[in-house]
């Protein structure tokens, strides 16, 4: 039976609260389980307590091979219960493939836009010089 601490919701509409449970992975979400070590209010503010956990049975399910999703793994790293990886996603602020798409588009119709007005500023030079050679030929 492979075991997760995770979050459990509870609460009203729009107000929510999670309990910390120790529950089979298979189980639902809001399903049975095997016990509350801790809960989250996340309607608290920050520097209030937010966060409630049972150190001791933590602990105790940690080393009976329980494994803590990613949410409940930084409340156990900041607890100081686990050590977690700091993640790191460098394409994280990168725009999404639909909207390099329509920056890609938008330049190349600049770069159109930039040649064609060369173009008709040489066609006009070339224009404007002709008349201008009548002029010194005759």
């Amino acid at each position: 039976m492979a075991l997760k601490i995770r979050l459990s919701r509870a609460g009203s509409k729009k107000r929510p609260y999670y309990h910390i449970v120790i529950a089979d992975q298979r189980s639902p979400r809001d399903g049975r389980f095997i016990e509350q070590v801790g809960a989250w209010n996340p309607m608290l503010p920050k520097d209030g307590e937010r966060i409630k956990i049972n150190e001791e049975r933590v602990k105790h399910w940690l080393a009976n091979g329980a494994l803590p999703t990613d949410r409940v793994a930084r409340f156990l790293a900041d607890a100081g219960l686990v050590a977690r990886d700091t993640k790191s996603n460098p394409t994280k602020g990168l725009p999404g493939k639909k909207a390099q798409e329509r920056i890609a588009a938008a330049k190349q119709a600049e770069e159109e836009a930039a040649a064609k007005a060369a173009a008709e500023a040489e066609a006009a030079a070339a224009a404007a010089a002709a008349p201008a050679e009548e002029a010194a030929s005759e």
